[in-house]
């Protein structure tokens, strides 16, 4: 097994987390994993809770509107709504949680995520920034950071079951 970086920082004087992720795969994967429905429904929420994509239009302008579901049928709505697409190196986009309409529930957060690969290893930094400090707090204090290793953890174990 390969000794691969995962490093999560969170700056509040700035408002800032910052995660660094490596993954034993292909960038053309790992882009896939992070841009795709079908993907992004298998890992993205921590387990037992599971993701359902209600809207999903991976372009600038567009939007992903999803519910993390709990294992009991809760649903806690969020919404992206993408501001720049770099294909196979960056995107960004505003996120905001959400009611089961889509009514964003300001303020978000910017998440940027910056993609490389080097001898088969894709590096993915996400920086995503809270336009509260409010909101951050909420966040941590949610699981965010918990959350969020889990579900990057269960994409490491899912990647090499994704088709290329």
């Amino acid at each position: 097994m390969k000794n691969l970086l995962f490093d999560f920082t969170v700056d509040k004087s700035s408002k800032m987390v910052f995660v660094n992720k490596q993954f034993d795969a292909e960038l053309d994967l790992v882009w896939d994993a992070f841009t795709k429905q079908e993907y992004l429904d298998q890992w993205w929420a921590p387990k037992p809770w599971t993701s359902r994509t209600k809207v999903m239009d991976f372009k600038v302008g567009g939007k992903r509107f999803y519910a993390m579901v709990s294992p009991e049928g809760q649903e806690h709505w969020s919404i992206q709504e993408y501001t720049a697409i770099n294909p196979k190196t960056n995107f960004k986009y505003l996120n905001a949680f959400a009611d089961k309409d889509g009514t964003p529930n300001l303020p978000g957060s910017n998440w940027d995520f910056n993609f490389s690969e080097e001898n088969g290893i894709t590096r993915v930094d996400i920086s995503i920034y809270n336009e509260s400090l409010e909101r951050m707090e909420q966040m941590i204090e949610m699981g965010f950071q918990g959350g969020f290793t889990m579900t990057l953890n269960e994409l490491d174990q899912l990647l090499p079951t994704f088709k290329k």
